[in-house]
């Protein structure tokens, strides 16, 4: 009898469009990812507690965070403890960075960013004036006043690699990301001056955006930086600059993070973005031939923004309803490897890097864990 009812009831929904609420998450597929995940980064460990040190030393703050988030093991487990241990060793106290002795200073602001998500994540008060530290050391990288720069040049606000190096969007929010991790009150003026690079790094022409460039596309997708003219990763482009997805979530992500509003025009135009390029079989935005470059980047940033936002459900530009946990999950289900492990084929920003890439996709699903 009940089976006949659910029948009629699709039958009506798909007949005349009424919108069905997508499937929950499965529990149980998620438990059994992540636990996968974490026995290979278990057999991957080196000796003095990093991941892949050799390629950056920021690679184990992203896997202590995403290790972390998700809940499945504690900062007592002795893999964790290790790798804290490895973090707690590129703790500069001169500078006030964790980015390591002689550190480059190109690798300054991304490192000590992912760093001090993982001591927060750690959740220890120990680390308290370590992590108050390199949050005064970021602010300071910050393109402003005290490296010459005035709020009408596209520079300003904006974090790079460092205090020289051109600012862009990635480094941008992991500075923003780190900020929030560290407590720094909403008001700070950090926010503020980042608010106005991030505006600046919009497909959008508005009182926000005056760039010569901004209503070109004018779709509301976000770029890899305003500076220097502006700039994207879509390879291709010239007098316009196409937006895509990994940047686009960071975009929303930054904005929440500035306290942009979800009835902000700047906000809306972005979800309309969102509406018309969701997917997750691809970093929407890039073309074809390169449509999974920076693909698990962009499931983390996906994830956080939608998670930061409070919907459960992403209509897409059909009207279709999609529970985008849920599709994430099965999303990175199809794609992990036999040993727990995640790897793009496509290298670019080193995501051919096993460690680095399941530290992401840990990272992402630990903003879609279901209910058990």
């Amino acid at each position: 009898m009940f089976k006949r009812i659910a029948c009629l009831l699709a039958f009506f929904a798909s007949a005349y469009g009424w919108a069905q609420e997508p499937s929950p998450p499965d529990f149980k597929k998620w438990e059994a990812m992540v636990d996968k995940a974490i026995g290979f980064l278990r057999k991957t460990q080196a000796e003095n507690g990093s991941w892949s040190g050799n390629r950056s030393p920021g690679i184990t703050g992203v896997v202590v965070t995403g290790l972390l988030e998700t809940g499945r093991v504690s900062p007592d487990d002795p893999m964790v403890a290790r790798a804290i241990q490895y973090i707690e060793s590129l703790v500069n106290p001169e500078a006030g960075h964790i980015a390591g002795p002689g550190a480059r200073v190109q690798l300054q602001n991304y490192v000590t960013s992912v760093n001090v998500m993982a001591l927060q994540a750690a959740g220890s008060d120990k680390y308290r004036a370590v992590v108050k530290n390199a949050a005064e050391f970021l602010k300071k990288l910050q393109f402003d006043e005290g490296e010459g720069k005035t709020p009408d040049d596209d520079f300003y606000g904006g974090a790079g690699y460092d205090s020289r190096s051109r600012p862009d969007m990635s480094n941008t929010q992991f500075f923003l990301e780190a900020l929030k991790a560290a407590g720094v009150p909403s008001d700070d003026p950090a926010y503020k001056k980042a608010l106005i690079f991030v505006s600046r790094s919009q497909n959008f022409k508005s009182e926000y955006n005056d760039r010569p460039w901004a209503d070109k596309i004018n779709d509301g997708s976000f770029i890899y930086t305003a500076a220097g003219g502006g700039e994207t990763k879509v390879d291709g482009a010239t007098s316009a600059f196409p937006g895509y997805g990994s940047m686009t979530y960071a975009g929303i992500k930054s904005m929440i993070y500035c306290g942009v509003a979800k009835d902000d025009p700047r906000m809306k135009k972005a979800l309309e973005w969102v509406r018309k390029n969701y997917t997750l079989e691809a970093n929407p935005g890039m073309p074809k031939a390169t449509a999974e470059r920076g693909l698990y980047y962009y499931y983390h940033t996906f994830a956080k923004a939608l998670h930061l936002l409070g919907d459960a459900v992403v209509v897409d530009a059909d009207g279709k309803h999609h529970n985008w946990r849920a599709d994430l999950i099965e999303a990175l289900a199809k794609r992990q490897r036999p040993d727990g492990s995640w790897v793009n084929e496509n290298d670019r920003w080193m995501e051919g890097d096993p460690n680095l890439v399941t530290g992401y996709a840990l990272m992402a699903l630990a903003y879609c864990k279901p209910k058990p």
